[in-house]
């Protein structure tokens, strides 16, 4: 298999596995997904390269690496399986690590896009939420039709998003997996509530957000305080950043800003937002969250102790210290 035709982590056998074959597994994600370099892998995993390139060749003349990778991680079922448990979801996808920021959102999304490729059903109304993540799970999916799909806007967009923004997360996925899809077309901020009100009942965005509160599968990740695209082009005065922090904030979920136990906090902003509530993504069956790194823990953490999601997608280091959660 070359390089350029990046492997896929399969969901597919449960049962125990040998160290050796788990190391081959870990070495050829971090290879083939993560873009280390051989001498990289070789220092995270305390050998060398003569012994990488050796785990590199087993693993592609047993059959463990062609187009997918056919094994998982032992430590990463296991906590899955915890995640679960301790937080009472539907299911969960642990990844291995990243080696960096990058490479960790490429591992996600690729997990993410594995799941989705399961469950998504002909007849279905999918949400879809916003962020650098999202795109890596679109990045991530094969075109194909799944039959007659609604992808519809979990939220409202930006007027200035220079990287992304929620128009074309949704015409992405719509081009994707061949679905109608439904926008939002209004800011996800406005002046006040009373606008926000007022743009909700207007027919066409009206309808949209009755579509979207009604999805039959949200895909969603969240932000934090530090360089989510919300906070980036989203707030436009610096004194609501300050606020927000005073106020208890840990980050978002839909524009919603969250405290460390992911209830709404009492903000002006929360009142502004030109999204589905937190309430209404509550009551949505299968809510993915697709989250992962360091600097999202907090806001992670918030988004599953406020029972807003029903399968989490993460990086094997996030899991582990959510797991280490009392």
């Amino acid at each position: 298999m070359s390089k350029t035709a990046p492997p896929v982590m399969m969901l597919e056998s449960d049962g125990a596995i040998d160290s050796e074959e788990e190391l081959q597994a870990r070495v050829a994600w971090h290879y083939y997904i993560g873009n280390m370099t051989q001498q990289e892998i070789a220092q995270r995993i305390g050998s060398n390269r003569v012994r990488v390139n050796r785990l590199l060749a087993a693993s592609r003349e047993s059959g463990l690496v062609q187009i997918t990778i056919n094994s998982r991680i032992a430590p990463c079922i296991a906590l899955e399986e915890q995640l679960v448990e301790q937080f009472e979801l539907e299911g969960a996808v642990v990844v291995p690590t990243g080696a960096n920021a990058e490479a960790n959102m490429a591992g996600l999304g690729i997990g993410a896009a594995g799941y989705l490729a399961t469950r998504i059903e002909d007849g279905s109304t999918i949400g879809i939420g916003w962020g650098r993540t999202i795109r890596a799970v679109l990045r991530a999916m094969p075109q194909r039709a799944y039959g007659a799909l609604n992808a519809v806007s979990l939220q409202g967009g930006l007027s200035h998003c220079p990287s992304i923004n929620t128009f074309d997360i949704v015409s992405d996925f719509a081009n994707l997996c061949h679905a109608d899809g439904y926008l939002f077309a209004a800011p996800i901020y406005v002046g006040s509530q009373k606008a926000r009100d007022m743009i909700l009942q207007e027919d066409a965005v009206r309808g949209t957000y009755e579509l979207a509160r009604h999805s039959d599968l949200a895909l969603l990740t969240c932000g934090d305080l530090t360089e989510s695209l919300v906070v980036t082009y989203g707030i436009s005065k610096p004194d609501e950043l300050r606020m927000l922090r005073k106020a208890g904030a840990v980050g978002d979920l839909l524009g919603h800003f969250m405290d460390a136990d992911g209830e709404p906090i009492d903000h002006p902003l929360n009142r502004r937002t030109v999204a589905i509530t937190l309430d209404d993504l509550r009551n949505i069956d299968h809510v993915v969250l697709v989250s992962g790194g360091a600097k999202k823990f907090h806001v992670t953490r918030a988004a599953l102790r406020g029972r807003y999601a029903s399968v989490l997608v993460t990086d094997e280091e996030t899991a582990r210290r959510l797991c280490d959660e009392p």
